[in-house]
């Protein structure tokens, strides 16, 4: 008797963690009264006594995890910044498992990002600032979705762009897949730019390396020129264009009618209050 044709196999994905950088400064909104991630930007009702009350920033991004499936998320801090694991504590308000890692400093968010290698480099990782609000709520699950489609190394969540000259712009195929990544260029007929990323074991391996590699380390002031990061931190967006110089595989996901904010500088933030509490 001839037994019946088995099954095709299934890929099986690691699990999917969250990653937030908080270690910065916010030295664009200095004096400031408490960690940028924590200003309250709109309200939310109390989910026992149905009251309106705060919602900070980070809480937007938080949520998104969230509805992704995601259950546990790190957050990279620097020492002083104490205010963010007194505020969200073990994630209960959050409904999600919640874990800090507190350092002295970065050059930058992938420097941030790398010191959560050791907990993370088996996970696959959503990645978000926890200063830029956008949408959709399911941005994180069809970045997700579109992974495990492409078995792309890196997926980007892509928002159509006011002022190229302050943001990273993605040059993407229809399919998708992206061609590359322009840095706040200073004249571009590109409209699209990326605020989001959910990437897989291989490209944190590729972070982990790049921050260590001579090459690197010999060109590192001009890696941190202010022409890509306007604060002279190392940028993301650089090491996204070396993987895929080195020949990672990264795709897109395009939000065109969706809402982006970089609560980051002054102008931002008040358009932020004014936007989310008239809400």
């Amino acid at each position: 008797m001839t037994a019946p044709p088995s099954e095709p196999a299934h890929r099986t994905w690691p699990e999917v963690v969250g990653l937030i950088p908080a270690a910065g400064q916010a030295k664009r909104l200095q004096p400031f009264p408490c960690s940028k991630e924590l200003f309250p930007v709109g309200f939310t009702n109390d989910p026992q006594t149905g009251t309106p009350r705060p919602k900070v920033a980070a809480q937007y991004l938080l949520e998104k995890f969230r509805a992704a499936g995601i259950t546990k998320t790190y957050l990279v801090i620097r020492e002083g910044k104490w205010d963010i694991p007194n505020y969200f504590r073990e994630g209960q308000g959050v409904d999600l498992s919640l874990a800090y890692l507190v350092i002295p400093g970065s050059l930058g968010p992938p420097d941030t990002l790398d010191r959560a290698y050791p907990f993370v480099a088996p996970n696959r990782v959503a990645f978000g600032f926890p200063d830029i609000l956008f949408g959709p709520p399911d941005a994180y699950a069809r970045l997700i979705q579109r992974q495990e489609q492409t078995g792309a190394d890196v997926v980007l969540g892509l928002h159509r762009i006011e002022d190229p000259r302050v943001w990273d712009m993605v040059d993407a195929e229809e399919n998708g897949r992206v061609r590359r990544i322009d840095m706040k260029p200073k004249a571009t007929t590109l409209t699209f730019g990326w605020c989001c990323a959910v990437w897989t074991p291989v490209f944190s391996e590729f972070l982990h390396r790049f921050l260590r590699a001579e090459e690197t380390l010999h060109t590192l002031r001009q890696l941190t020129d202010t022409g890509n990061d306007p604060g002279g931190d190392l940028a993301v967006g650089v090491v996204l264009q070396a993987a895929l110089k080195a020949g990672l595989l990264m795709h897109s996901v395009t939000f065109p009618g969706e809402r982006y904010l970089d609560i980051g500088t002054p102008e931002n933030l008040a358009k932020a209050v004014r936007q989310f509490n008239s809400e």
